[in-house]
């Protein structure tokens, strides 16, 4: 995962005149480093920030030498200066308290238990991939893939086993309504298990299309604080649904209870159950009639999950399941009625599908 060297916008400390200050040379030394490495930290990172005197010689208070200290120790743990010049020097204190975790068991440990996402829009990667490296607080998301728009992200989306995702994020300067279907196209090229959005300007219309759709929408927060809140927000719902999400992508059961068998049509219609419940309250035995109801009730649930509106292709998979199962509840319950039927010496429903017989 690429680092970014953009410096955080909190740095060291303004210098108080009455604290004695010191130059580069002495900062070195102290630091143990050479005076090279420092300005270098200063000029690309902006990992320090001293003061220039008059004379043009820069000045160090002591805050600026802690941190310059803090900086060389973690760099030596293995941590790149990209990312410790960000931090606060707060958090390098942090992360000096623990100093056998370095940069690369840390982000290992990390990614072991952290989500994977895909965004769409290189401004919030960037943020989410600074969030995620501000140990100790860090995010445990890993980032699989960023991309300017919702067309590329659906394209690369599936190519192998391995491009699958927990969740697709959209950053959206101007939110129109219609993008929520261009979302679910790449939430399922991801096989991810949900979807947020983030935006700055957008319509209430195309705020309720997404919410209707089971996509997370915010306004973009402007502060990183807001951002990581939401994030972790995210994790949490995202970590109680993997349960369930896995049910939605895996396999569904072909049968319940009977082995390979094929689901067959109906062999009742609505009209002959009705008629035969009302025919069987004429005996003591309300079997017949319980039978029949039940049938009525699994027969619609059947073909209501044919028929449901799917708003993706693990909602389908999902249905698909559902109708399979009541299908095959059906089929048992008609095996029942006709027990019972004959057990009790009435007449069985016309059938609608006698080469099922």
């Amino acid at each position: 995962m690429p680092l970014s060297n953009t410096a955080g916008t909190s740095q060291a400390p303004q210098h108080n005149k009455t604290q004695p200050t010191f130059r580069a040379g002495a900062v070195a030394r102290i630091a143990g480093m050479p005076v090279a490495t420092l300005r270098i930290w200063e000029q690309r990172y902006q990992a320090v920030r001293p003061n220039t005197a008059a004379s043009g010689h820069r000045l160090y208070s002591p805050a600026d030498v802690e941190r310059a200290t803090l900086l060389r120790r973690l760099t030596a743990q293995g941590h790149a200066i990209g990312l410790l010049a960000s931090l606060e020097t707060e958090q390098m204190r942090e992360m000096m308290r623990a100093p056998e975790v370095t940069q690369a068991n840390w982000v290992e440990a990390h990614l072991q238990s952290s989500i994977k996402i895909v965004v769409v829009g290189h401004s919030l990667a960037s943020r989410v991939q600074r969030l995620f490296y501000l140990q100790p607080f860090g995010l445990k998301v890993q980032l699989v893939g960023v991309f300017d728009g919702l067309n590329a992200s659906a394209k690369a989306g599936g190519m192998s086993d391995e491009d699958t995702a927990d969740m697709i994020i959209l950053q959206a300067g101007s939110l129109q309504t219609g993008v929520h279907q261009e979302l679910l196209k790449a939430q399922d090229a991801w096989r991810a298990s949900s979807a947020a959005v983030l935006y700055r300007f957008s319509s209430a219309a195309a705020r309720a299309e997404l919410t209707n759709a089971g996509v997370e929408v915010l306004s973009e927060p402007s502060d990183d604080k807001s951002l990581r809140q939401w994030l972790a927000t995210l994790q949490k719902n995202d970590a109680q649904g993997r349960k369930a999400t896995d049910v939605r992508h895996s396999t569904p059961p072909v049968s319940v209870g009977l082995g390979e068998q094929t689901v067959s049509p109906p062999l009742f219609d609505d009209a002959a159950l009705t008629q035969f419940a009302g025919l069987s309250t004429t005996v003591a035995c309300e079997c017949p009639s319980h039978l029949a109801e039940l049938l009525l009730q699994v027969s619609s649930f059947e073909k209501y999950s044919s028929e449901c509106a799917n708003r993706s292709a693990a909602d389908a998979r999902l249905h698909a399941y559902l109708q399979h199962v009541a299908g095959s509840a059906r089929m048992l319950f008609e095996k029942a009625l006709e027990q019972v039927a004959i057990a009790e010496g009435l007449p069985l429903p016309p059938a609608s599908n006698p080469a099922s017989n």
